[in-house]
């Protein structure tokens, strides 16, 4: 190689040296708190069995005899006339339990309730803040939903994620030598520059994927005018160059793309043939318990429709594909199978959702998502104490981002603990919602949040030298006790102790769950000795 090459190859590097510094300093925390949702998310029904006692069906154990007419429609009929349309969801392996929804246009509401599958008994404590209602939106848009700004901001997150993986291949000098190099036991600063050289090189791939993923499955907030663009053009050659809505855009792409087609009630009553035998005729060509939701669109009307959604939990292909049957007589109205285009968009979210039903290949997403929220918080702590190593007093924006790094990596995983703590202790103090309300866990999380965030600021302001690896000490230490107490809680609160749920009344989310939990007090108490240990070598 030349000199000119290899000076061109070295400003390359030095180039892109920044933008990985200060893309990760800007939005790490951001890009931390969106992989720490997202791999809890892979989970989140399981985690909803564990902070919803009353929805731990074992489907292995108890065999759901409900009939859909008598049990389902005919109750909806006599309470739900004035609604818009029904949604009902039968259950299944990771849903074990009958949700009954009812939309509203006048007033605007729409109400969710949850039944058990067999006594279809209410199971009045399923509306509560969990991971299915709060982890996992808090992942996609950070429950900023006002004109899609949280989206926007993990969009722009996204970018910056793809910047650091770029950067930082170019940037590594000994990718293939790092790949094999992993010293825990040298000093601190050694073993956690190895961890994120490891984790960045081995999740390189999923990184990749998952993050390019969710920005292409999003595209229609990024893009707002690019569907209406297109089918208002389309619409424009159909009726002679007319010009084209953009409702009337979008209705196109909805009945074309997704298969939407909107129907007008009457007005006239009408009467119910059997739902049950509808899903009999769905399922000849999907197979049977194919059927996992059943919508009934002006219910009660003479232009009622039923659709019924075939589940996708033997494929990674995530399917709209539906079949729509005329209410009073029973008799198909239509079919909707996506086109290879819609095909390969639904293969994205698949990939990227994991709601298949396949148990190795969801632990492993898990797995690689956690090596990702620790490829991330090893390279903030990196930087951490590497700057502050360089001050025998660090001026104060190296101890103000010391502090942003510690409130956005212990801090978020400190909030989430509280979060599953703060559910099992409503369930043994209900004095806890007369105080705090119905949303009594997303407060304790955000309250946590901004908690870690003051006990980092007060503890790198009191010293700015060495107080950022106290509080980093301090606070894996406080997650390492709240796990322990949510796991003792849930026992307490509920009787399922892990020797039942593992042995004698065997029953794996909650099981998993628990565990999950002692192994994260587990690693956060390494990792307090760990960060201890570094901070008492200062003095």
């Amino acid at each position: 190689m030349s000199r000119k090459a290899v000076n061109k190859k070295l400003s390359i590097r030095v180039r892109m040296g920044p933008v990985h510094t200060w893309a990760g300093l800007i939005l790490s925390g951001l890009i931390f708190a969106i992989f720490w949702t997202g791999t809890l998310s892979v989970f989140d029904k399981e985690i909803d069995r564990w902070m919803m006692p009353d929805t731990r069906i074992n489907l292995t154990k108890v065999t759901p005899s409900l009939s859909v007419d008598k049990d389902i429609i005919q109750p909806l009929s006599e309470q739900q006339n004035a609604a818009a349309y029904w949604t009902i969801v039968l259950p299944r392996e990771r849903i074990p339990y009958v949700i009954k929804a009812a939309s509203y246009k006048k007033p605007r509401r729409h109400v969710r309730k949850y039944f058990h599958p067999v006594t279809l008994a209410s199971l009045t404590n399923a509306n509560r803040p969990n991971a299915s209602n709060f982890i996992y939106p808090f992942h996609h848009n950070l429950t900023l939903r006002k004109d899609d700004l949280g989206a926007w901001l993990v969009g722009v997150a996204s970018i910056a994620m793809l910047c650091l993986l770029v950067s930082g291949i170019v940037i590594h000098r000994r990718i293939f030598t790092d790949f094999f190099s992993l010293r825990l036991f040298r000093k601190f600063s050694r073993a956690n520059l190895d961890l994120h050289n490891l984790t960045g090189v081995v999740l390189l791939p999923f990184t990749l994927v998952i993050t390019l993923s969710g920005l292409i499955i999003v595209q229609q907030v990024y893009f707002p005018q690019l569907i209406s663009r297109v089918y208002q053009q389309a619409i424009s050659v159909e009726n002679g160059n007319k010009t084209a809505n953009e409702k009337d855009a979008q209705r196109l792409f909805s009945a074309k793309v997704l298969g939407h087609i909107r129907e007008s009630a009457s007005g006239e009553k009408g009467h119910f043939s059997s739902i049950e035998q509808m899903i009999l005729k769905a399922e000849l060509d999907w197979g049977k318990g194919s059927v996992y939701l059943v919508r009934v669109n002006h219910p009660g009307d003479t232009n009622s429709s039923v659709v019924f959604r075939r589940h996708s939990d033997d494929s990674v292909t995530k399917s709209n594909d539906h079949k729509r049957f005329n209410t009073m007589t029973g008799e198909p109205k239509g079919s909707f199978t996506g086109s290879q285009a819609v095909g390969i968009w639904n293969f994205i979210s698949g990939i990227h959702y994991i709601q298949f039903d396949h148990w190795p290949l969801r632990w492993l997403y898990f797995f690689a998502g956690l090596g990702s929220c620790l490829l991330i918080a090893t390279g903030l702590l990196h930087w951490t104490t590497a700057s502050n190593k360089n001050y025998l007093t660090p001026p104060l924006n190296v101890a103000l981002m010391s502090v942003h790094n510690i409130a956005v990596i212990t801090g978020v995983i400190a909030a989430t603990g509280v979060f599953l703590l703060t559910n099992r202790v409503r369930d043994i103090s209900p004095y806890l919602d007369t105080v705090m309300g119905d949303k009594a866990e997303i407060y304790a999380f955000f309250s946590v949040w901004l908690l870690s965030l003051l006990h980092a600021l007060l503890s790198v302001l009191r010293d700015r030298s060495y107080g950022y690896l106290r509080a980093w000490a301090q606070q894996s230490g406080f997650i390492a006790v709240v796990a322990v107490c949510a796991v003792i809680l849930n026992w307490v609160g509920t009787g399922d102790s892990l020797i039942k749920t593992v042995f004698t009344d065997t029953y794996w989310p909650v099981a998993a769950t628990d565990l999950v939990l002692l192994i994260a007090a587990a690693s956060a108490f390494w990792a307090s000795v760990k960060l201890r240990a570094h901070y008492q070598e200062r003095f």
